[in-house]
């Protein structure tokens, strides 16, 4: 199977060999065109990944070591994501389809994160999974493969995105993330007292857009020697948030596994208070590989290579979807 990724600021392809052998890889990562802007432009985006798909497309299939038409499946991320970039992988790979007389998957970006910290695995357990990425911050109720009920979202921007935005206050540049986590070790996390939007809110929802106006509000009384302190703060308050909710849901869920996926999950912070929280609670905690963390394709493949064992192809006329739908989502 060959799959394409191209939701957001990254282009990418994989070809995988059943559930489990990953053959080929390729990503092009577009980081340095938007740093200039201070986060991801849509039309250049999608631009980029007109320019990408072809290099990495040839990159995945030389490492597989095959060619196009020795491909048997085809699959794209048709959502969610931005939508003139998701046109561009969904309608290479519907050609690729079309020309070669093969089957067609719509793959969803969220299964994808969702699925990708059990990469190579026949058998998906049961467990709450928690989405941290720059475009998605979710919980979901994980039954197995395709069994998915949403339990929480963002309300508002997602913690990736605070990250971005918070780092673009503070004249750090894009990606957000890493940037804030490296200031953040030689800084204070409990100078700012920074709000938990919505931590005892009593669902499983999340809001970080005041926790954003929080920060903007302490720039004019803060300088360059504050700013270790006020990153350690901001990442102390997002972190605050996630910990206690995954462990909330994962308890009324009545699931012993939380499984972390998207970029954020990078975060070092995070990964250390949600194992002592998840270990004070008799709880599992797993990760997606690091590799697998940021958008890319073989988590997509994987999502193809599980989809193709339990269901039919999608049809040509299968259009994008840029928002979060419900059609994921269903009782378990």
């Amino acid at each position: 199977m060959l799959a394409l990724e191209t939701s957001c600021d990254e282009t990418a392809a994989a070809v995988i060999e059943g559930v489990a052998c990953l053959r080929g890889s390729a990503v092009a990562t577009q980081a340095a065109v938007h740093a200039v802007y201070g986060g991801v432009v849509p039309e250049l985006a999608s631009r980029q990944h007109l320019t990408n798909l072809r290099g990495v497309v040839n990159e995945a299939l030389g490492q597989a070591g095959v060619g196009l038409s020795d491909i048997d499946v085809f699959g794209a991320t048709t959502g969610p994501g931005l939508a003139s970039a998701l046109l561009v992988g969904s309608s290479a790979a519907k050609g690729f389809a079309l020309a070669l007389d093969k089957p067609f998957l719509a793959l969803n970006h969220i299964e994808g994160h969702l699925l990708s910290p059990f990469f190579g695995a026949d058998d998906i357990p049961e467990c709450v999974g928690l989405v941290v990425s720059g475009g998605h911050t979710l919980l979901v109720d994980v039954a197995g493969a395709g069994r998915y009920r949403l339990l929480g979202r963002t309300l508002d921007d997602a913690a990736g995105e605070a990250f971005d935005k918070v780092a673009k206050l503070l004249g750090l540049g894009y990606p957000g993330g890493p940037r804030i986590e490296e200031e953040a070790r030689s800084g204070d996390p409990a100078r700012f007292d920074l709000p938990r939007s919505m931590k005892c809110s009593g669902d499983h929802d999340f809001s970080f857009s005041g926790l954003k106006t929080a920060v903007r509000y302490l720039l004019p009384e803060t300088g360059s020697a504050d700013r270790p302190d006020l990153c350690a703060s901001f990442q102390e308050a997002v972190v605050d948030v996630l910990v206690h909710k995954a462990v909330r849901a994962a308890r009324l869920a009545r699931r012993r596994l939380i499984a972390v996926s998207g970029g954020v999950g990078l975060n070092l912070r995070l990964r250390e208070r949600l194992q002592r929280a998840a270990a004070e609670e008799d709880l599992e905690v797993c990760f997606a590989a690091s590799a697998l963390c940021t958008d890319n394709a073989a988590m997509m493949a994987y999502v193809a290579a599980q989809q193709w064992r339990s269901g039919p192809s999608s049809g040509l006329d299968q259009d994008i979807f840029p928002a979060l739908g419900a059609d994921l989502f269903r009782a378990n």
